[in-house]
């Protein structure tokens, strides 16, 4: 891996809008004003850019995976048509109660992106907006990012006082502080 590093996305919420009734088709995913911009700054300042996301809608029966392919091929296009580049899209496709090990806010999908990569995720920022993504990034020893947009507002909100988690109103100001911290022009 050459450049900065990695960094490490939640998709809903972060990425693309949220919805409650989940991302069920590539109609359905819209992305949040400046992501796409965002994973631009991060390709051209050389940083890998991963997605970890949980899609429970494939174990519910909501989508099948061909589905969940086309969806993740939009977002892909969309962020290229961008100037951007998602290298690789971990996802965990169980429902809540199957008590799996990559569900966040275990640490699955994470040690998978870093099983792949072949390093340590000590430090790698882990960009999310809510807890289970905290809590996930946190037990790699990644950098725990919350956004606002999506669940973030809650999960702030939620947080307790004495957490230390970086904040930010959304992906697009979290990847300019990152390329602040490197140096590099945005």
């Amino acid at each position: 891996m050459d450049g900065p590093g990695l960094v490490i996305l939640d998709r809903d919420g972060v990425i693309n809008h949220d919805r409650s009734d989940f991302v069920k088709s590539p109609d359905e995913w819209v992305a949040l004003p400046g992501s796409l911009e965002a994973i631009a700054l991060l390709a051209r300042a050389g940083f890998t850019v991963a997605v970890a996301t949980n899609q429970s809608g494939l174990g519910r029966g909501l989508f099948d995976r061909e589905t969940l392919e086309a969806v993740h091929e939009k977002m892909r296009s969309a962020a290229e048509e961008s100037g951007g580049r998602i290298d690789i899209v971990a996802y965990c496709p169980h429902r809540p109660e199957e008590g799996c090990d990559c569900r966040k806010p275990l640490p699955g999908l994470l040690q998978s992106i870093a099983r792949e990569y072949g390093l340590a995720l000590s430090g790698v920022p882990c960009i999310g907006d809510s807890e289970r993504d905290l809590v996930a990034a946190t037990a790699v020893g990644a950098r725990a990012i919350l956004v606002l947009t999506g669940n973030g507002e809650a999960t702030r909100q939620a947080l307790d006082e004495g957490d230390e988690v970086e904040v930010f109103p959304d992906l697009l100001a979290a990847t300019r502080c990152l390329l602040e911290e490197l140096g590099s022009p945005c």
